[in-house]
């Protein structure tokens, strides 16, 4: 996958935004990363959206920037002078497409039939965009086209909103996804960075999925185990259930290990929707993980992997669900 490409996928939500003016750029780029999502698909639908890439690029290198609506190879060429790591248009230009290409960018073209994508495919454009999603068909008519194209990755804008944005990002052929309901316009002109921080905080929390899967409890042999997993069972009325190198408590909310384990007193399971993702994101949160040769796979993707430093005398790894 292309260096940008995958940065877009970590990244999971790309904010697309119209500025009204270049005195936008920065405090509204710095709410959305300081909300956990540093990067913006800059429409040139306004007249001073170059500006504004350029302003954003210079003082805010970390900030990953596309521009959107880019019609012809002018646009193009000023928008990647400027400082655009990939440019997105609303439909399949293959002018534009080859362009783009052939100066060494990122072009995403707007796609919404599987005749478009596989001609910008053949092309040599390695992401699409499928615009508008949910006016097209949304999730169900991409797992139909995504049968036939299995090489075929889509960023899926329009339509795009909070309660539908984990149905599109479960399907592994969508490696991001575009929206505005972190970032409203009214939102925007008001000035209000603090709601915009929030309401990105939110998005990622609704995109990532975090949630506590099981705890693990260390004892020193099978009958101390026993005895834990009885006390606990006993104690919220589960039923206990042994297993080879631990015994479950519930539905597996707890597990204790039969002999020691990861962890000083044993480990903390999170669960989340894209283990890579959410490691990403939590990297940037400034948490260190263990190398991933040590991180279980299965069928070549990451299915679970370790934090480097115990919480509470507590290994935390994340789970895949």
């Amino acid at each position: 996958m292309n260096p940008i490409v995958e940065k877009v996928y970590q990244i999971g939500i790309i904010p697309v935004i119209a500025f009204n003016s270049v005195d936008e750029a920065l405090p509204l780029c710095k709410a959305l990363a300081e909300g956990g999502l540093p990067a913006a698909e800059v429409t040139f639908r306004t007249a001073c959206a170059e500006e504004c890439i350029r302003k954003i690029h210079e003082e805010m290198p970390e900030m990953l920037l596309g521009a959107g609506t880019v019609l012809t190879c002018e646009q193009a060429d000023r928008a990647m002078a400027a400082g655009a790591s990939f440019i997105v248009a609303p439909g399949f230009d293959p002018e534009v497409c080859k362009h783009v290409i052939d100066k060494g960018g990122i072009m995403m073209p707007g796609t919404a039939s599987a005749g478009e994508m596989q001609q910008a495919m053949n092309m040599g454009c390695e992401a699409l965009k499928f615009f508008p999603a949910e006016a097209n068909g949304g999730v169900g008519m991409l797992k139909n086209i995504g049968a036939a194209l299995k090489g075929a990755r889509w960023m899926c804008t329009g339509g795009v909103n909070a309660k539908n944005v984990n149905d599109y990002l479960g399907y592994d052929q969508i490696f991001a996804v575009g929206g505005t309901w972190m970032c409203k316009s009214d939102v925007i002109k008001a000035g209000d960075w603090a709601k915009i921080t929030a309401q990105s905080k939110e998005a990622v929390d609704t995109m990532l999925g975090l949630k506590l899967m099981h705890v693990g409890i260390n004892t020193g042999n099978e009958e101390e185990a026993m005895k834990v997993a009885n006390l606990i069972g006993s104690l919220l009325n589960m039923k206990v259930a042994p297993g080879n190198s631990s015994i479950f408590v519930g539905s597996k909310e707890f597990e204790i290990m039969k002999k020691p384990g990861r962890g000083t007193n044993g480990h903390i399971a999170i669960a989340c929707n894209d283990i890579a993702r959410a490691k990403w994101h939590m990297e940037r949160r400034g948490f260190a993980f263990e190398d991933e040769s040590t991180a279980s796979m299965k069928d070549g993707k990451m299915v679970a992997i370790y934090l480097k430093d115990e919480i509470g005398g507590f290994a935390i790894h994340l789970l895949q669900k």
